[in-house]
């Protein structure tokens, strides 16, 4: 117990030290510190070893369970993998710290956690909320019976049900705070109408931003702005996309031409990166730092790709196949987002009707939007 007491100390050290626990919410450093990782850990911890998700068993490898658990602020702990996939985590300490600040969270309110996974975030809430205030949500049965074992053994209080947290809870009652910990591309209608009107829905959105939108007083309609980056694990359900090498596999080089942006920008600056995320929907981008440059990889999950390299200061160069060309369109999505004046991560909203929803910058009302989806006969369309 004591090496992991330390390594617990340690994780709250480097999270004081880079000014990650919120100042505004001095409960959720209390709380992190009353309740830590560990004590929600299952036995068997999973990390990649660069070509599978293997096992960490603390029976046999404590060390390095504990090492998994208390790796860093940015660093999340895979719990479950499925089929080859992680499915449920314990969530990086300074993401759990950032959104529960965004819920801004007060003793007493009424509160829904979409995802119990471990336990751990719903013990969190209730600590601050009191008992019998936090309702939470499992679609996994397996993880929903970890979940309240580890939720009585740290005191109760909190309701555990089996459902697809995407429909809220079966009886349709309504709370004062929403958070959910997976990630969706359309906030869930159910989850607006199961909030009174001037609550707050705090959610990851997409594969990199969390929102918080708070539920206006008629009830018709959510809007707030993002809060930070985030990546979480997408709803249960989700379609799978092929992988960036899965789709080059299936479609070879159609072309190559300069790309005529500096890959070290799109690499550094995390705004021009979740400028691309709301501009270009589809498109997942992931960047690395090579010995000579930066490469970035591009695709659309589905049938077309892009390889961008930049060597030293010479010219970038992309290769892409498919029948879109993915490098063209993620140069015109840049230079839209330079046409908007460059807005940073917190410079983006998003509104939810029960019919739309769209993402804007600098004002919900003046500013550009994107993204505006819209329901029709209950189908999701673009």
């Amino acid at each position: 117990m004591g090496r992991l007491s330390d390594l617990q100390a340690g994780l709250d050290r480097a999270m004081e030290e880079q000014g990650l626990w919120p100042a505004d919410s001095p409960w959720v450093r209390r709380v992190a510190e009353t309740y830590p990782r560990h004590q929600f850990a299952p036995q068997r911890l999973w990390t990649w070893n660069g070509q599978e998700y293997v096992v960490v068993d603390r029976a046999v490898d404590p060390e390095g369970w504990g090492r998994l658990l208390y790796a860093g602020p940015y660093e999340s702990t895979v719990t479950q993998v499925t089929s080859g996939l992680p499915t449920s985590s314990l969530s990086c300490e300074s993401v759990v710290a950032d959104m529960l600040d965004s819920l801004d969270l007060q003793a007493g309110h009424s509160t829904l956690e979409l995802g119990a996974a471990t336990g751990r975030n719903s013990r969190l809430l209730a600590a601050q909320t009191g008992p019998d205030h936090v309702v939470t949500v499992e679609f996994d049965p397996h993880l929903a019976a970890a979940a309240t074992a580890n939720l009585e053994a740290t005191g109760g209080g909190v309701e555990v049900c089996i459902g697809d947290g995407n429909f809220g809870t079966p009886d349709g009652r309504r709370y004062d705070r929403v958070i959910s910990t997976y990630a969706v591309e359309m906030v869930p209608w159910a989850w607006v109408e199961q909030t009174h009107p001037g609550g707050r829905i705090v959610t990851p959105w997409g594969r990199l931003g969390h929102v918080a939108l708070k539920v206006a007083a008629d009830g018709q309609s959510a809007r707030g702005w993002i809060q930070g980056l985030a990546m979480f694990m997408p709803s249960r359900g989700t379609a799978a996309t092929l992988s960036w090498e899965q789709v080059r596999d299936l479609h070879p080089v159609a072309a190559e031409a300069p790309f005529g942006r500096d890959l070290a920008v799109l690499h550094e600056d995390a705004n021009v990166l979740f400028g691309l995320r709301v501009i270009c929907p589809d498109l997942q981008v992931r960047t690395a730092a090579t010995e000579d440059g930066r490469v970035a990889w591009v695709h659309d999950g589905r049938s077309s790709w892009a390889r961008i390299e930049q060597n030293g200061q010479g010219p970038a160069v992309a290769q892409q196949g498919g029948p879109r060309c993915l490098a063209d369109e993620l140069t015109a999505g840049w230079r839209e987002w330079e046409k908007a004046g460059g807005p940073a991560v917190y410079d983006f909203g998003m509104t939810r009707t029960p019919e739309a929803q769209y993402l804007w910058a600098h004002h919900p009302e003046t500013g550009p939007r994107w993204g505006d989806r819209e329901l029709t006969g209950g189908v999701l369309t673009a």
